[in-house]
């Protein structure tokens, strides 16, 4: 698996500074790992991205050039972000491979406010549905639990799937997550974003946006490992993980053990 470092924090609005340090970090505490659950040792061949946080522009380019080749190297890449902003441009070069890409976003929010150009942290999605780039009925998000009344009404209009926190705890974290692969088997290219304010900050508190009632870091891996098992699944990414503002390395040390066991 290729794993390509996007240590970015502009795209975040000023609001989640830190997060560039991340990928660092993280690849730091996975060399404390053994074997991953599988019985397997994690093996990446890292690739830095140059990005420059004066210029959202160059580094949506030199992330969009760095994915593009990368996924025609390798059958898996990582994405190791950085905030949310870089899926835009991740995702933007993986569905040019793709007749039928899809997208599985964890996310305790919708990032669907705006339509900055170029897009933020808070509004890449609503960005590459409104750009034609990803099809509304090829988004599945998982984990919300806080939205601006304009994001829900954006994602109830456009009929876009996703699973709230409330839903989650009613049905069980079991019977989503096949509902979730029963959709997303279908697309010939998955994508799985993984921002890290999906899972309750008793369990991840270094993140700008600390959601209550989300996600237990086991129902994180149990996802992780369901969406594994498909083949299509071919990109990740791991973003909004701020070693600034983390407590005794928790968030890391859980992006450290997301990155190795998508391996």
């Amino acid at each position: 698996m290729i794993l390509l470092k996007a240590g970015f924090s502009g795209g975040s609005l000023g609001k989640n500074k830190g997060t560039e340090k991340a990928p660092d970090k993280v690849l730091e505490r996975i060399k404390k790992f053994y074997l991953n659950e599988d019985g397997r040792l994690p093996f990446f061949k890292v690739k830095d991205v140059k990005v420059n946080e004066g210029n959202i522009e160059e580094t949506n380019t030199n992330i969009f050039n760095a994915v593009k080749e990368s996924v025609k190297e390798t059958d898996r890449v990582m994405l190791l972000g950085g905030d949310h902003s870089i899926t835009f441009s991740g995702f933007k070069a993986f569905a040019e491979g793709f007749e039928n890409p899809g997208l599985v976003v964890f996310d305790a929010h919708p990032d669907c406010v705006n339509n900055f150009e170029p897009p933020t942290h808070e509004d890449y999605l609503k960005v590459l549905i409104e750009k034609g780039v990803l099809k509304k009925e090829n988004v599945i998000i998982v984990g919300l639990r806080n939205w601006h009344k304009e994001e829900y009404a954006f994602l109830k209009q456009n009929r876009i799937k996703f699973y709230s926190m409330k839903e989650i705890s009613a049905e069980g974290v079991r019977e989503v997550s096949e509902a979730v692969m029963s959709v997303a088997k279908n697309f010939d290219g998955l994508y799985v974003s993984m921002d890290i304010d999906a899972v309750d900050p008793s369990s991840a508190p270094g993140t700008g946006y600390m959601e209550p009632g989300g996600l237990t870091s086991r129902d994180m891996l149990y996802f992780l490992n369901r969406l594994k098992l498909l083949r299509n699944l071919k990109m990740l990414d791991l973003v909004e993980i701020n070693p600034l503002k983390d407590v005794n390395e928790m968030t890391v040390s859980l992006g450290a053990k997301l990155v190795a066991e998508s391996c």
